[in-house]
């Protein structure tokens, strides 16, 4: 039973990558539509970035709010260049373009960092473990318990107490209304873009040391993105959060039990959720449409 219990509380440390990560899709598609299928490269190049800003400064606490900031202007970049001329035609031609878009992220970085992965070990103020009961859990995994939860915090207030969050808000409802209202709806959606690819860059760069940083790493992570708001729902971030959490922990608990089939419990995970509840546990009906 320790062990289960330790195992579950990795799990949620697990999980709460998945929570950032998918909380950036989720983010990103509810308030703009856009299935962004870069969403995988942006978290890879957050890893990049974080490791180049923290062998120039030596200093993770800073590095941890440059790659966020960096990762969001090239985000805005992209929105602005590439994507806003896409708004309002189907669905998919974002995704081809942030599909396509994503081979060109992972191929500047091997021509600029090479095709190795770069290792990144764990900040020495987050090592160590800690005693939680039922046995030692690594302070880093707690460390991204904490944060995730600080993150959540720091979007709700925004989204719920300001009136920035309240016209994103209502710019993902009707965002005919809010031009009609004399806002600018195309800054809100840059914004957007750009906060929903500077979490997945955070993600990215807080995934360094656990896997080492290599330009495929955004491959498996996009999946895993899209399962965990495919389940919790598409566009829902509380759907984003517990999906998240739940994923990392089948993944850690099918990882105890059936090493070979924690990839795969995942893809079971959705198919289960899809079958019982097509439109995912937070989803609304038509979402996709």
């Amino acid at each position: 039973m320790d062990l289960l219990l330790t195992q579950l509380a990795t799990g949620l440390a697990l999980g709460s990558i998945y929570v950032i990560v998918g909380l950036g899709l989720s983010l990103i598609f509810g308030m703009l539509h856009v299935v962004n299928f870069a969403h995988g490269a942006f978290f890879m190049v957050g890893g990049y970035v974080g490791v180049f800003v923290f062998a120039k400064t030596g200093n993770f606490w800073f590095s941890l709010v440059a790659v966020p900031l960096v990762v969001g202007v090239i985000g805005m970049a992209v929105e602005r260049v590439l994507i806003r001329p896409l708004y309002g035609r189907n669905i998919d031609d974002p995704l081809l373009l942030t599909f396509g878009l994503s081979y060109i992220f992972v191929e500047v970085i091997r021509i600029t960092f090479g095709l190795e992965g770069i290792p990144f070990g764990t900040p020495r103020e987050l090592r160590g473990a800690v005693d939680i009961g039922v046995g030692f859990i690594p302070l880093y995994r707690i460390f991204l318990v904490a944060l995730t939860a600080a993150i959540l915090i720091a979007l709700w207030l925004f989204l719920e107490k300001t009136s920035y969050g309240l016209i994103v808000r209502a710019g993902a409802r009707d965002p005919e209304i809010v031009r009609v209202l004399g806002i600018d709806i195309s800054r809100v959606w840059l914004f957007v873009f750009g906060l929903g690819t500077g979490i997945a860059g955070l993600a990215g760069f807080l995934s360094a040391p656990i896997q080492s940083v290599n330009p495929d790493m955004g491959v498996p992570v996009l999946a895993e993105a899209f399962v965990v708001t495919v389940v919790g729902g598409m566009g829902s971030l509380v759907g984003s959060v517990v999906a998240g959490l739940l994923v990392g922990v089948v993944v850690s608990i099918t990882s105890l039990f059936a090493p070979d089939m924690a990839r795969v419990s995942i893809f079971i995970l959705m198919a289960v959720v899809l079958l019982v509840r097509p439109q995912g546990l937070f989803g609304r009906k038509g979402a996709m449409g």
